[in-house]
């Protein structure tokens, strides 16, 4: 760390509820302080305050409080501060109004369309950052060659040319700013489609804002100019929304000392791991200012360069864990979400899941479940005193892990008190009564003891998924422990990961304080680049890297400068590379070798390259580093305690601040210092090192046998493992395949199965695949029989073999075992395919007639026979489709025979993570808790029926319910559902369903049954194992004939994407769960002999008992994302005008539906376009009282003036200048208007409660539930 000689320096860490302070004295000693972060009875400012003590105490000279602190004994400050957090979680920023281009009032509010959590009907999206919406009149495009409209003169930028197609009216835009000013808000956000590489527009409207009198002013193009106009609005309200209240902020601490700090050097942390000085600190890159300390503090102190092992910091507190690595480079990531609020930006990779100390605990259905709710500081957990429930830490307590007498007493309604084991140990009790209720006779202590193995196994996920996301060994890493509550999971952890070694150092309870005093200045500087990687870019390349080092050494004098670029194929999947240690040569730029740098890169994360494609630069990044000094800086136990394990084992206890270096303790063993308790487990070793900290060498767990007999925790475990099994899958599919489907869509699913083909784990949960990848692998059972050997691999698509539609490929393997004749279990992938080959390009027709119009067809094909992939088979099958009329072969068959390798691929890997588990617990006991976790989700579906019978026996008299929607065409879907309460089983009966119609809306069984799973996970409304269990309470009847279970040849691609929401609407109407949503996904398409492209459109969501529906939201059956305006512009030969929200399309109610959307293309080129639609005459029905959503409309603009109802489905082609106008459908409204008076008004949360994940591992399965 850097040094001022004779001078006080000071690191601090300003949390939410403590702040930590560290100080470097004049001679040389260290002192480390806690103190309440708000204590106004005491303090005005925590971090002041801090200072001032170290001051007083080692000087013995008086600073009173209610002075100024005289700062001629100070040298350098530098801060972390959680003011932007805490800001943007309590939603209590600066007044904000958005200034955006016309036609986009609502981009922000829709955002990606996708809904955060799969299977809330209410569904919960953050409310945007600013309070008014100014449209400006102005717009930009990019230039494009085969523009077919007519054209302005070009304007040049960044590597895009483009055209100016309405010019801003500033006389305008003053009179709409001067009417904001006057309603007192005072920050402006401005957001202007492709200001990223053009910002003039942008600079206009910040002069003339500013001149009006805005004292906050952020404009996109200067806070983050990287392309998509969604995150780079964001983030740009964010920044307007949050500099204001650190600027707030700053000006109170600098007031604490004399001459407001002007001669001192302060600086503070941004999200990205850098120090900034005071006046440069933002609100878009403050986000994570607090933990970004912790991580710096642990890479340094962690990771050896000598032995470059790698290190995972684990802080666990009290409601999340923040899980990142360190590799001798931090690990960035540039668009994450934090509070709901997607920022683009660079920050660190920090992962948050929610579990914590605070994490509650509960026994459901059989399960143990930790989480993700929490009991917060208020009341706390149950050894609180204040009436909370029992948790993670009250485990802990129980078990002996944490010791009260060590603990201040702080606590009670007096905070006088101590930690409460009797309190603890009283809930423990009656959570034991109920769980021996269901099973066998547990003491309270093993009960706590398996919600510590339950909660442990949640944490080992991200973790797992961190580091095998980009082909890392998890066992090859350090575990770096911090903060408070993590030194008692340290080993457990570690081991269950297969690591060696545990780290914590002697700062770690307040890591994030010394971090910053190790951190490096930064000076970061960035803009977007749109040239191909080749020879003669390099001039321009080479160019632009100068100017920005240059501005980056002018400004921080920096000594090191770091050079990084943003570089795809000619896909959608960027890279931030760097090249370090690829000098430059003949072949590449002088700033260093990227290509080589890239493609290393890609092979280390995809698992291949592809040479023929070409290589992009996005953007150019320069992150220049004014590098820190890192400076170097008798033995007793107090008792012996009784601690559980596997039974009590006498734990010896020990004062950290009382060890001598180079000491060894044996497990079980417990180290106490002022802020952490660590736990040495049996079979473990610790041993403090030279510098005072703590490594532990953690050792292997005698293993306990483990029976087939049921074991309730060992059921949520295997719960965990068989989950993890399916994500390890999903992770190798993207890596290894190549199509933008699969590889950046995440359009797939990977699945364990039982060897009678029952679905055991499936991940992720995409709704249309959820129940009918089971329906395919027991197809193949019946089928193949003994047919199926070892090393063969199965393929098949086709809807009566449980298919969904035809370019979903599903590719099985069946798990042998030494000594077993037939398969132990089975494990799958389903992919989807581009194109298959049929009458359209994308194999999405919307007037197929006959299966074969769709493409390629597979049933029983093997794929790979004795271990060998059989190539030739399966490209003569892929290219069978050209033998029917007007149909064709496949179209990207190089991708097709990539992505099936990759499945294969991932199957090998599933088949080898099942064989290990077997290993660990032998094949009895693996089938035994595969069972357990089935009667798992059977019970949960069970109890919630019987819960619906007896309500609405109470209610009706009657254990029936029934319910009939109808398709556009008139075809009838009817169910009558009678349900048996005492079983909590169910018959639907789907007779008096219309007959299979001539067209593509009829949806296989497969179909059905995904959309019965996904009500049925609704209704239960919490976490349940989706698998085969779901429906065993139930008995579904189909009518053959039907558009429900039509013939072997008929049409299905609409039956996918739209009949399948209408399934789930007359369920949900049938028991009266809420009103219909806009049922349809508005399926769009365009195309010519060069391009294609393919969306779905969100819509109106439906109201419930106690919500409105969400306007402009995907629902039920779908969840995908929306290309971003600016991509979909600089791609396809199209304009966006506009996209918002159609106001008035919801149902009126007590709630009200949810609005759909309008959005309007208009075309640059000849395409033809297809329209795959639904909900276009029939209305999305209210409910109790409710009114109806609007029907939605699909409107051709033809650039002669002539306008064209198209329709629900048709296939048409476009001139240049048509415009097609989708109108999609609003939510049904629940209850009668005339009640809405009465509605209850919402209780406001922290937004850390509703969305408190954030990191890689949360953005990757945010993507893959929004396929």
């Amino acid at each position: 760390m850097a040094e001022t000689k004779g001078k006080f320096d000071f690191a601090i860490d300003r949390g939410g509820t403590f702040t930590d302070v560290f100080a470097r004295l004049p001679d040389g000693r260290e002192r480390v302080l806690k103190l309440l972060s708000r204590d106004p009875q005491n303090y005005k400012d925590a971090p002041t305050e801090g200072i001032r003590r170290v001051l007083e105490e080692e000087t013995g000279q008086a600073f009173p409080r209610d002075q100024p602190v005289d700062t001629s004994l100070i040298g350098w400050i530098r801060m972390g501060t959680t003011v932007a957090t805490n800001a943007l979680l309590e939603r209590e920023g600066e007044r904000t109004a958005l200034l955006v281009t016309l036609g986009f009032k609502d981009l922000l509010h829709i955002g990606t369309q996708a809904r955060p959590k799969l299977f809330d009907l209410e569904v919960a999206v953050p409310e945007v950052l600013y309070e008014e919406v100014i449209e400006v009149d102005e717009r930009v495009v990019l230039r494009q060659d085969g523009c077919q409209l007519p054209r302005n003169d070009p304007k040049r930028s960044t590597g895009d040319s483009l055209e100016v197609w309405k010019e801003l009216d500033l006389e305008r835009v003053e009179k709409d700013l001067k009417g904001v000013l006057s309603r007192g808000i005072t920050s402006l956000a401005v957001l202007l489609l492709h200001s990223y590489t053009w910002s003039d527009h942008e600079k206009e409207v910040g002069t003339l804002a500013r001149r009006l009198g805005f004292t906050q002013v952020s404009l996109s193009s200067e806070v983050m100019p990287m392309v998509r106009a969604v995150p780079r609005g964001y983030t740009v309200c964010a920044d307007a929304y949050l500099t204001p209240k650190i600027h707030q902020y700053l000006k109170g601490f600098t007031s604490g000392f004399k001459g407001n700090l002007k001669d001192v050097d302060v600086l503070f942390m941004q999200s990205d791991g850098g120090l900034t000085p005071m006046d440069q600190f933002c609100g878009s890159r403050a986000v994570l200012s607090g933990p970004a300390g912790g991580v710096v503090g642990y890479a340094i102190t962690s990771y050896s360069q000598m032995e470059k092992k790698p290190v995972i910091g684990f802080d666990m507190g009290g409601t999340s864990t923040d899980v990142s690595r360190y590799a001798g480079q931090y690990e960035h990531v540039f668009e994450a979400t934090t509070a709901g609020v997607t920022l683009q930006a660079p920050q660190l990779d920090i992962n948050t899941v929610a579990a914590g100390g605070g994490s509650r605990l509960f026994f459901r259905s059989g399960m143990f479940v930790v989480g993700p709710e929490s009991a917060g500081a208020h009341p706390g957990p149950a050894c609180y005193r204040k009436g909370g429930p029992l948790t993670v830490t009250d485990a802990n307590l129980a078990l002996g892990r944490l010791l009260p007498s060590f603990f201040p007493k702080i606590f009670g309604p007096g905070e006088n008190e101590p930690l409460s084991l009797e309190e603890t140990m009283k809930h423990f009790r009656q959570l034991t009564e109920e769980i021996n209720l269901f099973l066998s006779s547990n003491q309270s202590q093993e009960v706590a003891m398996g919600f510590i193995r339950v909660a442990n196994e949640a944490m080992c996920r991200p973790i797992r998924a961190l580091t095998q996301a980009k082909g890392h060994d998890t066992s090859q890493h350090v575990l770096a422990c911090f903060g408070g509550a993590g030194g008692q999971h340290a080993c457990a952890i570690a081991r269950a990961l297969g690591m060696k070694t545990v780290f914590i150092h002697k700062y770690s309870g307040v890591l994030s304080a010394y971090g910053l005093a190790l951190a490096d200045v930064v000076e970061e500087v960035q803009e977007p680049c749109s040239l191909q990687y080749e020879q003669h870019s390099f001039g321009k390349l080479d160019r632009r890297v100068e100017q920005l080092s240059k501005r980056c050494r002018d400004t921080l004098c920096a000594r090191t400068l770091i050079l990084t670029e943003y570089m795809r194929y000619g896909t959608d999947c960027a890279l931030m590379v760097t090249a370090a240690g690829y000098p430059s040569n003949a072949q590449s730029c002088l700033a260093g070798d990227f290509r080589s740098a890239f493609t290393k890169r890609y092979l280390k994360e995809f698992g291949f390259t592809i040479p023929d494609r070409p290589i992009m630069v996005d953007d150019i990044r320069v992150r220049g580093c004014g590098k820190s000094v890192n400076k170097n800086i008798c033995f007793e136990k107090v008792i012996t305690t009784f601690c559980y394990f596997e039974g009590y084992l006498d734990t010896s206890v020990y004062l950290w601040e009382e060890l001598p270096c180079g000491h060894s303790i044996q497990g079980p063993a417990i180290i106490i210092d002022k802020n952490s308790t660590i736990l040495v487990e049996p079979c473990c070793e610790a041993r403090l090192t030279e510098g005072g900290d703590v490594c532990m060498s953690v050792g292997s767990d005698p293993h306990c046998a483990l029976g087939t007999e049921l074991n309730t925790v060992q059921l949520s475990i295997f719960s965990h493992r068989f989950m993890s099994i399916a994500e390890q899958m999903g992770r190798v599919l993207q890596r290894t395949s190549i199509s933008t489907n699969i590889k950046e869509r995440l359009d797939f699913s990977c699945a364990v199965f039982g060897p009678d083909g029952g679905l055991v784990s499936n991940a992720p949960h995409i709704p249309v695949h959820l129940g009918a990848m089971q329906e395919t692998v027991q197809y193949q059972i019946r089928s193949l029989g003994n047919n199926l050997k070892e090393g063969d691999v199965i393929l098949s698509n086709h809807p009566c073999a449980g298919g969904s539609h035809l370019p979903d490929l599903t590719v099985i393997t069946p798990v042998f075992r030494k000594g077993v004749s037939c398969p132990v279990f089975f494990v799958a992938s389903r992919g989807h395919h581009a194109d298959i080959g049929g009458i359209t390009p994308g194999s999405m027709p919307p007037h197929s007639t006959s299966l074969q119009q769709e493409g390629a067809v597979f049933t029983s094909f093997k794929l790979v026979t004795g271990g060998v992939f059989q190539e030739k088979a399966v490209t003569e099958a892929l290219m069978a489709p050209a033998q029917y009329p007007d149909c064709s072969g496949t179209r990207n068959l190089h991708d097709n025979l990539s992505d099936l390798r990759a499945q294969v691929a991932a199957n090998q890997r599933g088949s080898q993570l099942v064989g290990e588990l077997i290993d660990s617990y032998g094949l009895a006991v693996v089938q035994a808790y595969m069972g357990y976790i089935q009667s798992n989700a059977e019970l949960a579906v069970r109890d919630m029926l019987k819960d619906f019978a007896r309500r609405w026996r109470q209610q009706t008299g009657s254990l029936e319910v029934e319910s009939e929607d109808f398709m556009d065409d008139g075809t009838p879907i009817k169910l009558r559902v009678q349900i048996n309460e005492d079983e909590g089983s169910a018959v639907f009966d789907f007779t008096g369903t219309g007959t299979e119609v001539w067209g593509n809306c009829n949806a296989p069984r497969a179909i059905t049954l995904s959309a019965l799973i996904y009500c049925l996970r609704c209704m239960v409304g919490q976490d349940i194992p989706l698998n085969q269990g779901c429906l065993a309470p139930i008995r579904v009847i189909i009518p053959s004939g039907s558009i429900l279970q039509p013939s072997q040849n008929a049409a299905v691609v609409g039956g996918n994407v739209l009949t399948s929401q209408r399934v789930v609407d007359v369920i949900f109407r049938a028991f009266e769960v809420c009103a219909a949503s806009q049922g349809c996904m508005n399926n769009i398409s365009f195309g010519s002999e060069k391009i294609g492209y393919y969306e779905t459109v969100a819509g109106g969501a439906g109201a419930g008992p106690s919500w409105n529906g969400r306007s402009g939201v995907h629902s039920h059956m779908t969840n995908t994302r929306i290309t971003d305006p600016e991509i979909l512009e600089k791609r396809y030969p199209v304009i966006l005008e506009q996209f918002s929200l159609r106001p008035g399309s919801g149902g009126a109610g007590k709630y009200c539906g949810g609005d759909g959307v309008m959005r309007k293309l208009l075309f640059r080129s000849k395409v033809v376009l297809s329209v795959l639609t639904e909900r276009r005459s029939t209305r999305p029905y209210g409910l109790l009282g409710g009114e109806d959503g609007a029907a939605g409309l699909n409107l051709l603009h033809r650039v002669d003036g002539r306008v064209l109802n198209l329709g629900a489905k048709t296939s048409i082609s476009l001139q240049p200048g048509d415009m097609f106008c989708l109108y999609t459908p609003g939510g049904g409204g629940y209850g009668r208007e005339e009640d809405a008076n009465g509605r209850p008004q919402t209780k406001r949360r922290r937004l850390n409660e509703t969305f408190p994940e954030r990191g890689s591992v949360f953005e990757y399965r945010m993507a893959q539930e929004g396929v």
